[in-house]
């Protein structure tokens, strides 16, 4: 290999000085990273950025050359945007390498001086921190959209009707308006659960080097605030060694898909005949290749299916981390794979299910009338007795006992005479037949947070501000973060 083809080949890595030979093909394929490390880019480029303004502020390069290097760091990220990824794989390493060996050819040896006082290390994880906290920002608004939809479909079907589930059941009425704002409810929380990974990520890493610091005059807390950062980590070993915040954004990821398959399952069981309470736009459903009558919920089914994907991608990185000596290993870089997968699967997961939620159609014949099938009210039934002194054990054996006697005489609950009441319980007036209505069943809660129309309306009112006020901030958090 002659000297003008070794500097050439030094160029498309950082390392090299101490080898002989050229890294196998086989050996290249299976370790360059550029296929999935591409995505941390715009922000490699930022850490890079701070980084050469860092150094020129601290003397070890000239203020000029920061300021060359930063110009430079601009036209790669121009030029990079322009190119083929696939032209590029073979050749690159991975995106430091890629950007390192760029600005080599918009600035010269100048460039050689940009990765003065860090590592592959320590640069990697910053940059994997900057593009995180932005994608959190990304994957916050969507939910808030899709919180948006869940809302504006509870407000448009406010008054609508359906039963209650456990177990798969029918346990009591509930407003289908209810029943929505528990999703958005739980969403609130994976949201937070997000936030929190945010917050506890936001140590800046660079400056820790390999693994040890540098003797170089490193101003790390410059770099820090420059990058938007709280602080600079506080070790070194642990900065450049770890990847739990990786893991605690999957982590979050997974308990959103829990939720997102759950609440599909509901849709599935709801747009069945069986069931009849929605139907699917046929922008969101897909027919049959054999029977011309099928109309799908693929789309729901898909994002059930999505969600061991996601789950898997956590296993993943738990497995990969879990054996690792401090401090850092190269298979740590299998984490972005795992990482970068669970945020596309779910931000297109949003995207889609938004569209599917925003145009359902619900059947309000169908709702109101699973509603009126009157075991739903043996619980009002019970309160009707523990209202009137009886002991709550009690009276939970009347009504069962009433329940059993509807189901031998194949009748129901509102079918049974006044006087098999009476024969149950003295307790029992006439007015006990107005409690099989769904509507007084919904009206007579009065519990916080039940489904009372009063509370919903309440609560459908108060989510609406809430989300709208959140969109803007996350709107002006997600203009700062570019």
């Amino acid at each position: 290999m002659g000297p003008s083809v070794r500097r050439e080949n030094e160029m498309k890595k950082l390392w090299g000085g101490r080898f002989k030979a050229e890294l196998h093909e086989t050996a290249k394929r299976f370790s360059y990273s550029l296929v999935v490390d591409h995505e941390l880019l715009g922000a490699d480029i930022k850490v890079s950025m701070a980084h050469a303004l860092m150094l020129g502020k601290v003397g070890i390069i000239s203020e000029r050359e920061a300021k060359s290097l930063v110009k430079g760091l601009w036209r790669v990220l121009a030029s990079i945007k322009k190119k083929t990824l696939c032209d590029l794989l073979h050749d690159y390493e991975d995106i430091h390498t890629l950007i390192q060996s760029e600005l080599e050819k918009k600035v010269g040896k100048l460039a050689r001086k940009l990765h003065t006082g860090r590592s592959r290390n320590d640069l990697v994880t910053t940059s994997t921190r900057i593009y995180l906290k932005e994608k959190i920002t990304t994957v916050l608004e969507t939910l808030n959209q899709f919180q948006s939809a869940l809302v504006t479909q509870a407000e448009k079907n406010r008054n609508i009707m359906i039963p209650g589930y456990t177990h798969l059941q029918r346990a009591q009425v509930v407003l289908l308006s209810h029943l929505l704002l528990a999703y958005v409810e739980m969403l609130e929380r994976d949201k937070s659960r997000l936030l929190d990974a945010q917050k506890r990520m936001n140590e800046c890493p660079l400056g820790s080097g390999a693994l040890a610091g540098s003797s170089l005059p490193l101003n790390r807390g410059y770099v820090s605030k420059l990058l938007g950062f709280d602080r600079p980590t506080a070790n070194s070993l642990d900065a450049v060694s770890d990847r739990d915040y990786v893991i605690e954004v999957i982590s979050s990821i997974s308990i959103v898909f829990m939720h997102l398959s759950r609440f599909c399952e509901d849709l599935i069981l709801w747009n069945s005949q069986e069931f009849g309470f929605i139907a699917l736009d046929d922008q969101y459903s897909t027919g049959s290749s054999l029977m011309p009558h099928k109309k799908n919920p693929d789309m729901l089914e898909l994002i059930r299916g999505k969600s061991g994907e996601v789950y898997g991608n956590l296993m993943s990185v738990l497995v990969t981390m879990k054996g690792l000596p401090l401090a850092y290993n190269r298979d740590m870089q299998e984490d972005k794979r795992s990482l970068f997968a669970s945020l596309r699967i779910l931000l297109d997961t949003l995207t889609v299910l938004n569209g599917t939620v925003r145009t359902i159609r619900v059947d309000q014949a169908a709702c109101e009338q699973a509603s009126k099938d009157s075991f739903l009210f043996a619980t009002d039934l019970l309160e009707y007795l523990v209202k009137k002194k009886v002991p709550f054990l009690e009276a939970h054996q009347i009504v069962g006992a009433l329940v059993r006697h509807a189901l031998d005489s194949h009748t129901t609950l509102g079918g049974l005479p006044f006087e098999i009441y009476q024969k149950y319980s003295r307790v029992f007036k006439k007015d006990v037949f107005d409690l099989f209505d769904p509507r007084v069943s919904i009206s007579s809660k009065v519990s916080l947070g039940s489904p009372k129309p009063e509370l919903v309306v309440k609560q459908i009112r108060l989510w609406k501000e809430r989300l709208k006020a959140e969109a803007k901030r996350l709107k002006q958090a997600h203009h700062r973060g570019q």
